[in-house]
């Protein structure tokens, strides 16, 4: 298995243990979330089963529920806190739109919910071999280590012609963050993001079929550097082993931020790229048996007289 980056996943855990210090990002989640449904309208599937792979506090999956209303919908994240956040915000949705229905629908119309949440490393997924439909993930994949052992897993669970889904950030992504750090020490202070097309070659490596690679770039700007790095750190933080210990220093952090005001543009907002990819690909139908014989699929069709 190839080492992506060396990211601790104890500390991604813990970044993302408070709801509070990420909810920010949402905007951009949303955003991302919205164009992958784009795509997977130009699929046809009609799931029984649909995973979201780091889902968070869930909320892709209300919107995967109502695009598939008679599908059975899981949600897995390695973080409890998100995954509770996400329970009691359901609840709460529930409880109101609760008191709407039955002052106004009798009980027999209203629509019911299939889906259900694990907390789990999606690298380990508690599920048997063969058994989701489609597998979504929109912006987890990249606080893994080890994508390729990640796609492995995934295409363990996807039934045979099941689809899998997922955008991540590209290397371009905070770029010029990472020029503006490059002027105060050599530390990485974001992740060295996954090239496009090093994910569409572990997709074939890990026996999946016909992989689409997509890939936008979307521009933040901003009034000010303190709303800019607040919304850097709301995305989740510097989970590297290889991360600069301790704080920065007041010396190095306005050293940043003058480097950071030189970017200003035309418009006098300073400007933060992200680097968008897009992925899907199929698991395709099996040409050998467990043990190992060749499968031939032969066509046949009748001849007109």
């Amino acid at each position: 298995m190839t080492l992506s980056a060396p990211i601790n996943l104890q500390t991604v855990r813990q970044l993302f243990a408070h709801q509070d210090r990420v909810a920010p990002s949402n905007f951009l989640r949303r955003e991302i979330a919205g164009r992958m449904r784009e795509k997977l309208e130009l699929i046809k599937l009609i799931p029984t089963r649909v995973l979201d792979a780091g889902c968070g506090e869930g909320a892709d999956l209300a919107q995967l529920q109502a695009y598939f209303p008679n599908s059975h919908l899981l949600g897995v994240d390695a973080s409890f806190a998100m995954l509770a956040s996400g329970i009691q915000h359901q609840q709460e949705v529930k409880s109101s739109i609760g008191r709407f229905l039955d002052k106004w629908l009798p009980s027999n119309s209203r629509a019911a919910s299939h889906s259900g949440i694990a907390c789990a490393d999606f690298s380990r997924l508690p599920l048997a071999g063969n058994s989701v439909d489609l597998l979504w993930s929109n912006l987890a994949l990249h606080w893994h280590p080890q994508a390729d052992l990640v796609f492995a897993e995934w295409r363990r669970v996807l039934r045979t012609e099941g689809v899998l889904m997922f955008s991540c950030f590209g290397p371009d992504t905070l770029l010029e963050l990472r020029q503006a750090f490059s002027t105060i020490d050599q530390f990485p202070h974001t992740l060295p993001f996954v090239d496009m097309h090093d994910f569409g070659d572990m997709l074939v490596n890990c026996g999946l079929s016909t992989p689409v690679m997509d890939m936008e770039k979307l521009t933040l700007t901003y009034e000010s550097v303190d709303k800019l790095l607040a919304d850097v750190r709301a995305l989740g933080g510097n989970p590297l082993l290889t991360r600069r210990q301790g704080l920065l220093g007041k010396h190095a952090y306005r050293r940043l931020c003058v480097e950071l005001e030189k970017m200003r543009n035309q418009d006098g907002r300073i400007p933060l790229t992200f680097e968008v990819i897009y992925g899907h690909a199929f698991k395709p139908v099996p040409q050998k048996l467990a043990s190992g014989e060749t499968i031939v699929h032969m066509n046949f069709s009748k001849k007109q007289l």
